[in-house]
């Protein structure tokens, strides 16, 4: 064998037309398909003798050399694309080589949930095989990152805008978080950003109060309507006295908020604090964001949920105390002093 590819070698150097014959007979038979998938990754400017020597390695093809001289004189040994690749066929290693010049690498798709909060995202994006959660948790409350990402707010709680994403494997845990912070620069453009303003808020407290709504109704229809029961309390110094955002406040919360929870004091606790929380309890998506600064022209102040999940909206408390009576006695009784 090695007296085969010094011969190779030889041919090859002379630059004549049998050495692509002889390359050929090398590279286009197909290798046996692998017994399970097998996964190579191409960093980038990666010099592709590299490429080729862990594709060796990997048994899915016969010789690195070979390989790297048929690149060269092809031209092609600069045209493979970066990314991770996955091959679980029986391929030639020339037309493995062709679908990594395509570009035909493993992608992974993500989901970000409306009202996901950062720990939820950390916890998708590790199961999802792009990197220990911890590592996105403590980047996302990062201030210096943030503010890299035009964030001036200590985090990005709020702004990992909630789509559908796909990323390479080998992307990094920055890339990741300033994809999804641009997908919301995009969304929320400097037009909403001025009515916020003209409606005496900042981007901040309207995506704090399109994160409240966000995780207080799945409903889109409802969000303007429970947007107006928040705005309207605050005008009236109101405390906005919202289940999520004490949950949000509670450190490693079992599921079960009891009165105790209502009454004890954390800056996320808007039973015992007035105003809004210090910042988004969540990340909400656009319909969110729109109510937070269109808000329904209606004078509500109270809600409570229905059986089949939507919302009695009231604006005395004799009128919520007796929805709360006919749709929550059992479960709910303490929302009587909402």
């Amino acid at each position: 064998m090695k007296r085969a590819l010094l011969v190779l070698l030889v041919i090859a150097v002379a630059g004549s037309a049998a050495a692509r014959y002889v390359f050929a007979l090398l590279l286009e038979r197909p290798v046996p398909r692998p017994p399970a998938p097998i996964r190579i990754d191409v960093g980038v400017g990666e010099p592709f003798r590299t490429t080729a020597r862990r594709l060796e390695a990997a048994g899915l093809v016969p010789s690195a050399l070979a390989l790297t001289l048929w690149a060269r004189f092809e031209g092609v040994d600069h045209a493979i694309q970066h990314g991770a690749y996955q091959f679980a066929e029986a391929l030639s290693p020339i037309a493995l080589v062709d679908k990594m010049r395509s570009g035909e690498a493993m992608m992974v798709h993500v989901l970000l949930a409306e009202g996901a909060t950062v720990h939820d995202l950390a916890l998708t994006l590790e199961h999802s095989g792009l990197g220990p959660a911890e590592r996105f948790v403590a980047l996302a409350h990062d201030a210096a990152f943030a503010r890299s990402l035009a964030i001036d707010t200590g985090g990005l709680e709020g702004y990992l805008f909630p789509d559908t994403y796909f990323f390479s494997p080998l992307d990094g845990a920055e890339k990741v978080l300033a994809t999804f912070v641009g997908r919301f620069h995009k969304v929320f453009t400097p037009e909403m950003a001025a009515e916020a303003r003209k409606a005496g808020f900042s981007v901040h407290q309207i995506v704090t109060l399109a994160s409240v709504t966000e995780k207080e109704t799945a409903r889109e229809e409802e969000r303007p309507l429970v947007s107006a029961v928040f705005r309207n309390r605050l005008r009236l110094g109101m405390p906005l006295q919202a289940d999520p955002t004490v949950i949000y406040g509670i450190e490693n919360f079992n599921g079960n908020l009891t009165r105790k929870d209502l009454e004890t004091r954390t800056p996320y606790n808007t039973y015992t604090e007035p105003g809004l929380p210090p910042g988004p309890i969540a990340n909400p998506g656009r319909s969110s964001l729109l109510a937070a600064i269109h808000p329904a022209d209606v004078p509500y102040l109270y809600f409570v949920a229905r059986e089949d999940g939507s919302h009695e909206f009231s604006t005395s408390l004799a009128d919520h105390n007796r929805a709360v009576n006919r749709y929550q006695r059992s479960r709910h009784a303490r929302l009587q002093t909402r």
